[in-house]
């Protein structure tokens, strides 16, 4: 059976159970497998009239919601090729996407987005959107024999561009199938360890809950909902960003996907608003965490015990329950490394977050961590069932397995750089220890070739600064071909600030990882302006040529360190 025959399968089984439900102001919007199923066959139909030929691409560009969802099952079930993409990116880079797949017809959540794309590209294939699917009251499709084999290209999805432009990722449905038993596996794994510990129920619900607000066009996201429905997973789709910290305890989850963002953010407003209530709670939890992170360090002293014993009574759970709620098992978290201090201090909350490594090109996945194993901070786990990995040349992760994408769309020369001898060569470095548990270091793209022909990964030394600068939004390393690194700042921090930390950090780093230069931008980097992918990585190449100016100033002394703010 493919993915789509077991995912609609266990739907008909699930029958009236809620498998999906918005969250709209507050309240709840749910909608039953059964319900699912019948948009599904609503939306085949309109496709269906639309006369495409199999393998015809549908770009797919809406917000999150349950339409959304019925829409993608519908466009893959009808034997095309979804093109999930991202609402909130530019109408130009939208644009450029869809001009190199060329889709036969675009779907829009709604005609604000359609709009936006006719202004940018006048010429645009057709487009519909939602409410002329799902509120035209027309009936089902009549035969609905599913039109999709392993070989065939279920999607494509367009890849970050941090270094260029983005590539459009063929993924089949063997490698979306293989990948759905792996995660369905792992969360097995994660109820069933969990649902053991005496802190928690001695036996997991029936029906996992899922908190989702990260877009479902990308890989990793999108992998998780279609886990989700393979499991028959009540899945609780947040549809406005700036309510998440309150959906999120309003779902009551038993896990959700991540990104390090997020969590450093949480863990950030727990410290404030310690710091603001003071007294005796602030004095326990200052305490406590000193003595979990000497703990974790293998240097235990006396009296770390009584004040972790304090905080668990007193502390810990009060702070569990109003972050997240009392039903969490475990964070899952992906998209990047998330740094050590973050891991730890969920850890110390007993929360654990389980890392994943992967691309959009290995299906979003090689490695989770493993629940019934112990969570090693700063590590993404092993290599999932049928994964081979290992380390190349210059510290590269190659990869091969069941996984692999076949290729980029239209861009034979890109795949063959790429996939070699049944190897996908990842672009990133990492290491691995004896127990099998990889760690990225960082991108190979990204590495800053210093005049002196040191090879630096800016990646180590940027989370170091950031620990120093609560303050700052983005801390970017540049130095290439220069005699020394420099770094730019964004956010609400002082030069003060800036020179304190790095002060802090260059001691520990050897000379010529030194940074030496800062310069201060007042405005975060964002989406909207052109410096972060659409799921919010850095622009490093777009990034150095809009700050060319800035950049070449620092470096107009090489005697001391200066700073100037945007």
């Amino acid at each position: 059976m493919t993915f789509l025959e077991q995912i609609f399968a266990n739907l008909e089984h699930c029958g009236d159970a809620v498998v999906l439900q918005e969250l709209r102001d507050g309240e709840a919007v749910p909608l039953s497998a059964r319900e699912l199923l019948s948009q599904v066959l609503v939306a085949r139909a309109y496709l269906r009239r639309l006369r495409l030929k199999k393998g015809d691409r549908c770009a797919l560009l809406a917000h999150n919601s349950t339409q959304w969802v019925a829409m993608d099952l519908a466009i893959m079930a009808e034997g095309l090729t979804v093109v999930p993409l991202y609402a909130r990116q530019a109408p130009a880079e939208l644009v450029a996407m869809m001009k190199d797949c060329w889709p036969s017809v675009i779907a829009c959540g709604e005609q604000s987005l359609a709009d936006a794309i006719v202004n940018a590209w006048p010429e645009a294939p057709p487009h519909f959107c939602f409410e002329n699917v799902f509120l035209a009251g027309r009936g089902p499709v009549e035969n609905p024999t599913l039109k999709v084999a392993e070989e065939d290209v279920a999607t494509i999805i367009y890849t970050s561009g941090t270094s260029g432009e983005a590539k459009g990722v063929m993924l089949n449905a063997g490698n979306v199938g293989h990948m759905l038993g792996c995660t369905s596996g792992r969360l097995d794994q994660l109820m069933r360890s969990r649902a053991r510990q005496g802190d928690l129920a001695k036996t997991p619900p029936e029906q996992d809950a899922v908190f989702h607000y990260l877009p479902l066009c990308f890989a990793g996201s999108w992998i998780m909902m279609l886990t989700c429905l393979l499991r028959g997973s009540k899945l609780t789709l947040n549809t406005d960003l700036g309510k998440i910290a309150a959906e999120m305890r309003l779902a009551t989850p038993d896990y959700f996907l991540n990104v390090p963002a997020l969590l450093d953010r949480m863990r950030k407003a727990v410290d404030e608003q310690l710091w603001k209530t003071g007294g005796f709670p602030l004095k326990v939890y200052t305490r406590a965490k000193g003595a979990w992170v000497r703990r974790h360090e293998g240097r235990s002293r006396a009296g770390d015990g009584l004040w972790l014993g304090l905080a668990n009574r007193l502390v810990f759970p009060t702070i569990r329950r109003k972050m997240i709620g009392t039903r969490l098992r475990a964070l899952i978290c992906g998209s990047a490394p998330l740094s050590v201090e973050t891991q730890l201090f969920f850890m110390m909350l007993g929360i654990p977050v389980l890392q994943v490594y992967g691309l959009t090109e290995t299906t979003a996945i090689c490695t989770m961590d493993d629940p019934d194993a112990p969570v090693i901070p700063g590590r993404a786990g092993p290599a999932i069932a049928g994964v081979e990995m290992k380390i190349a040349e210059n510290a590269e992760i190659v990869v091969r397995g069941p996984n692999i994408f076949p290729g980029y769309w239209s861009r034979s020369e890109e795949t063959a750089k790429v996939l070699r001898d049944g190897w996908f060569y990842t672009g990133d470095q990492g290491e691995v220890d004896a127990n099998g548990n990889w760690k990225i270091v960082g991108r190979i793209k990204n590495l800053i070739i210093l005049g002196s022909g040191h090879n630096i990964a800016p990646e180590p030394i940027e989370d170091k600064i950031q620990q120093q600068l609560p303050g700052a939004s983005q801390v970017v390393l540049v130095g290439n071909a220069r005699g020394y690194l420099a770094v730019l700042v964004t956010g609400k921090v002082s030069g003060e600030e800036t020179q304190a930390a790095l002060d802090i950090v260059n001691p520990d780093l050897p000379h010529y990882k030194q940074v030496r230069a800062f310069h201060l931008v007042e405005q975060a980097f964002t989406i909207e302006s052109g410096l972060l992918t659409a799921n919010g990585k850095l622009k490093r190449d777009v990034i150095a040529e809009r700050f060319r100016a800035e950049i070449e100033a620092m470096y107009e002394s090489a005697k001391t360190p200066a700073a100037a703010t945007l």
